[in-house]
């Protein structure tokens, strides 16, 4: 009768189920104070990528979902800086390769805005979805000069049909577009209230533009913008109609080179 060898897994097999099971449990190990990662990470996060310039305070909550008190100041060492009322809840998701993102603010947004973040070794990928919010202009100060001068007043409406920010190289590429709608303006500059309504149009493609119009008011505002690699160049002017020349004369020197009646307005 013919003896029977019973079957023995390789030993590599068995080996490599072993370092399955211990990358699982690092990974586990790793993620596990993740999921408790306290809110105050989105805070410096926030301070860090935008330069100071976007400040979170009182947080609460974790990394994944927190909210915290927001506002705008000049950078480090700023002495100026501008609170939204209210406050902004934040919601982060890990997908495949993908951080799905849900903001909404107390005063600004009916609807959480959602956005989709996508890393990689070189380039990035930030979508974000329809959506439309309204915030005060007075937020603007915040960021120190010319806006704490200025002191704009009004509401500024934000919205679009979908936008994709994709970094290549050294450049930003932009797909789709966003809108601010900026109706009835006034600045404590002028004692003409309101200055006029605007409107800033961001439209990607091969060479993204940002378009400036006036759309009414006595305060005309006009001017056009060209991406060049990762730099904006803008040029545009602003004007007063025949009837409010000296009630705007002070807010035009503010705005930019003053030449005859109108103000050069220039950036890059």
């Amino acid at each position: 009768m013919a003896r029977v060898t019973p079957h023995r897994p390789p030993a590599a097999s068995s080996k490599g189920v072993w370092n399955w099971a211990l990358a699982g449990a690092l990974c586990g190990a790793l993620w596990a104070p993740l999921q408790f990662a306290p809110a105050v990470w989105v805070q410096k996060a926030a301070a860090t990528a935008s330069g100071g310039r976007i400040v979170l305070r009182e947080s609460r909550g974790t990394l994944w979902h927190g909210s915290a008190e927001l506002g705008l100041a000049g950078g480090p060492g700023s002495n100026t800086a501008a609170r939204l009322p209210g406050r902004v809840q934040w919601d982060l998701r890990l997908g495949l390769g993908t951080l799905h993102m849900a903001l909404q603010a107390d005063c600004c947004t009916a609807q959480a805005q959602r956005l989709e973040l996508t890393p990689g070794l070189r380039n990035w990928r930030l979508h974000i979805a329809a959506g439309e919010s309204t915030w005060p202009g007075a937020l603007l100060a915040g960021l120190g000069t010319p806006w704490n001068t200025v002191q704009l007043q009004g509401p500024l409406v934000l919205k679009t049909p979908g936008l994709t920010l994709v970094s290549a190289w050294d450049r930003v590429q932009i797909e789709g577009s966003m809108s601010l709608e900026m109706p009835n303006l006034s600045s404590s500059l002028s004692t003409l209230r309101p200055l006029g309504s605007y409107r800033l149009l961001l439209q990607g493609g091969e060479q993204p533009t940002l378009d400036l119009r006036t759309v009414e008011g006595s305060l005309q505002l006009q001017g056009m913008g060209r991406w060049t690699a990762a730099h904006l160049r803008f040029v545009g002017e602003a004007r007063a109609d025949a009837a409010h020349e000296a009630e705007l004369s002070n807010l035009l020197n503010i705005m930019g080179r003053r030449d005859g009646a109108r103000s050069v307005i220039t950036l890059g």
